[in-house]
């Protein structure tokens, strides 16, 4: 028989549980209340990768999308977005700022290959979420040696490889110059290509020139590529220099096939700074939806793209491929969290983020989806070519994994 003290000592006891399992969960889940989801970012607001702090402007408009529509599980998304400039120093004092002043959940879409890198190690030391990294940088996708860190976008090395595969194709005999940025965003490119053309074929790279992001132009790079007598040109840059070498690669006259970083395939802030008509020709390799391709203009994916564009941002976002990317980080970030469900320990966002199974983006291409396991970080690996033809990307060819 239970008797009505013995039924409020275990009402007691069972509440006392709950409590302690409430505690335990709270003290896993830093930033995490019944009403909000506390998110980190650093973006290159100023500085001399300033044309991506659209992908910010985009995720924190998504995210208010999001909230207007009641937030995930019941949860607002508070991100802050802090100013690195760019610089590796600044991001590890604003990761700091944000882990240990913010007491952010975690940190989302992270921005450039050095900037991440400086806050790597101290945010798997301490077991904090860094996902979908913006960069596509090879070393970002390693589970096994930093376990709490993913990347988003195809990574270098795999389209690098691509545009050797394409080289070897269509003009065998090519004698290639690159242009790299001095770090591990261009190194990569270095890398994949000379996988690409292999073993035998490596020789074919018949000069190299790096630049430094503090350089105010690459204009004497780009002369020197040419002098080389190179008749392919591949353009490893972030949008500001590549936005000057295909300038200067057409002032010059050199008519070199010219490849370029889908990490600067922006038309508003790499194509119409280096002129439309110089741009033409210029072969990128895309993973997403051209706003500016009128074969999309029925699409609902962009539809879908476009009225989100309206309503939170400017005409001038449209055509802008950071947007694009923004857009899409964002939605994967938000699927992350409706299936974490009421659990938001770090451990819990980590294990969902390395659980996503064939998710379609409104901006990804038809046929592509995202898919993550714990030995998986690389949400995204294929790829389809494209050219400038002076207004927008014209696609070619099947999708290609490299």
């Amino acid at each position: 028989m239970i008797t009505r003290r013995t039924f409020l000592q275990s009402s007691a006891a069972a509440a006392a549980l709950a409590a302690s399992a409430s505690s335990a969960r709270a003290d896993n889940a830093p930033g995490v209340t019944d009403t909000e989801i506390k998110i980190g970012q650093t973006m290159p607001y100023s500085g001399p990768a300033s044309a991506y702090g659209v992908i910010g402007k985009a995720g924190t408009a998504y995210f208010k999308m999001i909230n207007e529509m009641g937030g995930v599980n019941g949860r607002k998304i508070n991100l802050i977005s802090l100013d690195d400039a760019y610089s590796p120093p600044k991001t590890v004092e604003q990761v700091r700022r944000l882990v240990e002043d913010e007491k952010v959940a975690f940190l989302f879409n992270t921005l450039g290959t050095a900037p991440n890198l400086a806050i790597r190690q101290y945010l798997n030391d301490n077991k904090i979420p860094q996902l979908f990294v913006a960069t596509g940088a090879s070393t970002f996708s390693d589970p096994k040696h930093f376990p709490w860190t993913m990347g988003w976008q195809p990574n270098y090395q795999t389209e690098a490889r691509i545009f050797g595969q394409n080289i070897l194709k269509t003009k065998p005999d090519a004698k290639i110059g690159v242009l790299y940025q001095n770090d591990g965003f261009g190194k990569d490119y270095l890398i994949g290509l000379k996988e690409g053309l292999g073993p035998d074929h490596a020789g074919m790279v018949i000069k190299e020139a790096s630049y430094e992001t503090s350089e105010p132009t690459v204009d004497s790079q780009v002369v020197t590529l040419q002098g080389s007598g190179a008749d392919v040109f591949l353009i490893a840059a972030t949008p500001k220099f590549a936005a000057q070498a295909i300038r200067k690669s057409s002032d010059l006259g050199w008519n070199a096939v010219r490849y370029m970083t889908d990490v600067s395939q922006s038309i508003s802030s790499v194509m119409k700074p280096a002129g439309l008509d110089k741009s033409k020709g210029v072969i990128t390799a895309v993973y997403g939806k051209d706003s500016t391709d009128a074969r999309w203009k029925d699409d609902p994916g962009y539809k879908q793209f476009a009225a989100f564009i309206e309503k939170y941002m400017t005409p001038n976002d449209l055509v802008d491929a950071n947007a694009v990317y923004g857009f899409g980080t964002a939605a994967t970030m938000v699927q992350v969290l409706k299936q974490c469900g009421s659990d938001l320990s770090r451990e819990n966002v980590m294990k969902e983020a390395a659980n996503l199974k064939e998710l379609e983006l409104p901006m990804l291409l038809p046929g592509m989806h995202i898919n993550t396991s714990p030995d998986n970080f690389s949400p995204i690996r294929q790829m389809k070519l494209a050219s400038f033809n002076g207004e927008s990307w014209e696609q070619f060819g099947e999708l290609l994994t490299g």
